[in-house]
């Protein structure tokens, strides 16, 4: 039985084709679009899973109000982990991270790690990580011990075993020794590392004595609690917790802290905190709802070729029940029919996956698969959702084929039943609405992304080297050799740089009361060129200037963020008032125009500068525009020469603070080109549904071709049914589109507006698409010889 349910099946799909074909490749290509979005969404939603305690790990976060603002910030204090793990029992362990930037050095093989991470002796305890060499209970446990990735470790000692082996580290050149490898970090993981070094390292050789230190903040900081205990419960001592340890602190400088606690496995996607490597659930809800549809289109095409062929098999169908055959019968083999091409799918589909998946993850920016093969779960989930789908597209074709008279269709009375047609046209209207509802999304996007790239940051940032001298102590030479090389235009020093980063600090700003209001401000240590460096405008006093010799020590400049925060209603309202920051004191001399400093998916922030050339690591370079490479060699040479025992390494301003917006560019490339695929596969459907509705017409076409009817009255007649349905499905998508869009343009602090002329772009889209589907079908049957068709007459 099922050897013959095969055989039809394979005859008939044989004998159409075109029909076949469309049918075939519709379903490959959705499957293999939802196959690739659902590897990306399944990795999104596994961060951090794989750790065998992740449900009783969570990360310590802190609030930070002070009498200006309340701070959400995804670190702590120093001293908090220890003191919880003593005085509050539900706490298993904690490890705490920080990251950093060191030179490591064996030989003439020198590295500047930028992925080095300092942790707590735990670390093992609390996290997964596979240590392949080294003892995970001493590991991190002494001073400049360090664990290195297995990749990180090949750098430095190829296939050498590098356990008990000793490297130079940082720029002192301290002795340190391999403790340890741990398998390479796996995608899913938000911490990501090359170095791991024991914190006592950090908190005994480089900061000592801040293991006691409340009020300052910068590790990240994460709990083991025990077996049966909820971060609810624990959070609710967390208040009594801070009032007897630092009570008297906070009251003093008037800054409260406030504790919570976040699941670990929900960081990397529900945090807003930032902190570390992080995604967007709503990319994850988006891309997911894309999946759906694309499928749904897959099946709607489906539907829609089975059921309007049904005239051409009515005939077969009423044969077959005159010889007996019962309508179960009927049903089962069309369904087989379903399942079959649903099969011929399936087996297209891995191999278009394969050819895909090295594309689609250059286009996530991550690993989002190694193989097609990597993992037997997905595509026997895969192999699953095609029978699912086979089935369930093909159970109303089987209704309908297999419900036919005999009598009737046998005398040649058949037609197609009015709600046959009307639920094919609401099948088209509904595909052709998640198209333009994608193809406004696209745009949108698109539109929103142009507004980001192109918008005024407020500073200068073409041609412009960044250079990271990392502390070293001839940094001032180099930056003083540049200024003789020709194709350097200015050089200037500080401690960030616009889309780096730059700590808080306590600080004390006279407000327009004439009290110091305590604030956590954003700080710039600068040297006297960055202001006209980065060509940052003054709208109030002075920049900073060598003709005042105070400005190194007493002085302070601004952003127009900082004069709102402190109540003045004008900036030259705040220029002469007193500070205090760090341990200086002095006056304000200038108000600096705001710039976006951080990413424009943030507001504006209060940013203050002081002149400490101590703290300037980084060295900014405007280079001209020609020969640059010359110039880069000269800047090089003069690094070797001045700096030998550190490797070079620059990057350009303009393509590191694009960098802030990959993510947003990724989504933008991924979404347009599933867009895309939705909207091909619409149109495979479409070509069917019009090449089948045409050699309905064929006699009609003749008939009218015979009384004079020309080419254009033609196209014009077989178009015009679609076209209607086209400009339904966007009447329908339009205000969907835009309420869900609106909201996605909610996670921008800077964000363009949804305009008019987006909807009429989509619309002009959707209609020409459609318009160019179906009339290439519809001008074959134009230009048809009449005799031809209306020879059988």
């Amino acid at each position: 039985m099922i050897r013959n349910y095969l055989k039809i099946a394979f005859r008939n799909l044989w004998k159409h084709k075109v029909f076949s074909f469309i049918n075939i490749m519709g379903l490959t290509v959705g499957m293999s679009a939802c196959f690739l979005i659902f590897l990306y969404v399944q990795l999104e939603l596994s961060y951090d899973a794989f750790h065998s305690k992740a449900d009783r790990i969570y990360r310590l976060v802190t609030d930070i109000k002070t009498p200006s603002e309340t701070i959400n910030t995804s670190v702590t204090s120093w001293a908090f982990a220890p003191s919880i793990q003593n005085d509050l029992p539900e706490v298993e362990a904690f490890t705490r991270l920080s990251g950093g930037s060191f030179l490591v050095r064996r030989g003439d093989v020198k590295f500047q790690e930028e992925k080095t991470i300092f942790a707590d002796s735990s670390f093992f305890q609390v996290f997964d990580f596979e240590l392949i060499k080294g003892d995970p209970k001493t590991a991190l446990k002494d001073q400049l011990s360090l664990v290195f990735t297995e990749k990180a470790a090949k750098k430095y000692f190829g296939d050498e075993d590098p356990l008990g082996q000793t490297l130079l580290f940082s720029g002192d050149g301290l002795a340190a020794t391999v403790t340890g490898v741990i398998k390479d970090i796996p995608e899913n993981s938000q911490i990501k590392g090359d170095l791991f070094v024991s914190m006592v390292t950090f908190t005994e050789r480089f900061n000592k004595g801040i293991d006691d230190q409340w009020g300052n903040f910068g590790a990240s900081t994460y709990l083991l609690l025990k077996p049966n205990v909820t971060g609810a419960a624990l959070e609710k001592k967390f208040p009594a917790f801070l009032r007897t340890r630092a009570g008297e602190l906070m009251d003093k400088n008037q800054m409260h802290y406030t504790l919570f606690l976040e699941p670990l496995k929900d960081v990397y996607l529900h945090s807003t905190r930032g902190g570390g490597e992080t995604g967007s659930v709503s990319n994850v809800y988006i891309f997911s709802i894309v999946a759906i549809f694309i499928l749904l289109i897959a099946c709607i095409n489906f539907v829609n070729l089975t059921t309007a062929r049904s005239a051409e098999r009515a005939k077969e169908v009423g044969i077959r029940k005159v010889v007996g055959a019962p309508r179960l019968l009927l049903a089962r083999q069309f369904m087989a029919e379903s399942v079959l091409l649903c099969m011929i799918a399936f087996v297209l589909s891995i191999f278009l996956s394969a050819l895909l998946i090295p594309l689609f993850n250059n286009l996530a920016g991550k690993t989002i698969s190694t193989g097609i093969f990597s993992s037997g779960g997905y595509l026997l989930a895969m192999f699953a959702s095609a029978i699912g789908i086979g089935l369930l597209a093909g159970i109303y074709p089987a209704l309908v084929l297999s419900s036919f008279e005999p009598v009737i269709v046998l005398k040649g009375r058949f037609a197609s039943s009015v709600k046959g047609i009307l639920l094919r046209k609401g099948l088209v209207a509904s595909q052709f609405a998640i198209s333009i509802a994608l193809i406004i999304a696209t745009i949108i996007v698109y539109t929103q992304m142009n507004f980001m790239r192109d918008r005024d940051l407020g500073f200068s940032k073409d041609q412009m080297m960044i250079i990271d001298s990392e502390g070293d102590p001839k940094r001032d030479a180099f930056k003083e050799s540049l200024t003789r090389l020709s194709g350097v235009q200015s050089t200037a020093a500080s401690s960030s740089v616009p889309g780096s980063g730059n700590p808080g600090a306590y600080s004390e700003i006279e407000n327009k009361s004439g009290d110091l209001q305590i604030a956590n401000l954003d700080l710039y240590f600068v040297d006297f060129d960055y202001i006209p460096q980065f060509k940052l405008e003054m709208v109030a006093g002075r920049a900073f200037s060598r003709d005042f010799g105070t400005d190194t020590t007493e002085a302070m400049v601004m952003n127009e963020a900082a004069v709102k925060l402190f109540g003045y209603s004008s900036p030259e309202e705040a220029v002469g008032r007193r500070f205090r920051q760090w341990g200086r004191e002095g006056k304000i001399i200038g108000v600096v125009k705001d710039f976006h400093f951080r990413s424009l998916q943030e507001t504006i922030k209060p940013l203050t500068m002081r002149i400490e050339p101590g703290g300037c690591d980084l060295i900014s370079v405007k280079v001209a525009g020609s020969n640059l490479k010359e110039t880069i060699a000269g800047i090089e040479n003069n690094w070797k020469t001045i700096m030998p025992n550190r490797p070079f390494s620059y990057y350009f301003m303009d393509e590191f603070f694009d960098r802030q917006y990959r993510s947003e560019e990724r989504f933008e490339k991924l979404f347009f080109n599933f867009a895309i695929l939705a909207i091909f596969i619409s149109c495979l459907g479409l070509l069917g549904l019009a090449s089948y509705s045409t050699l309905q017409r064929t006699k009609e076409i003749g008939v009218r071709k015979v009384l004079g009817a020309d080419v254009t009255s033609i196209v014009t007649l077989l178009s015009k049914d679609f076209l209607k349905l086209v400009l339904v499905a966007f009447l329908v998508a339009s205000p969907i589109a835009y309420y869900f869009m609106y909201q996605w343009l909610q996670n921008f602090a800077y964000r363009t507006d949804i305009h008019w002329w987006v909807f009429v772009v989509a619309a002009v889209v959707a209609v020409t698409i459609a318009f160019a589907t179906v009339s290439f079908q519809s001008i074959r049957a134009a230009l048809m010889n009449p005799v031809k068709s209306l020879r059988s007459e």
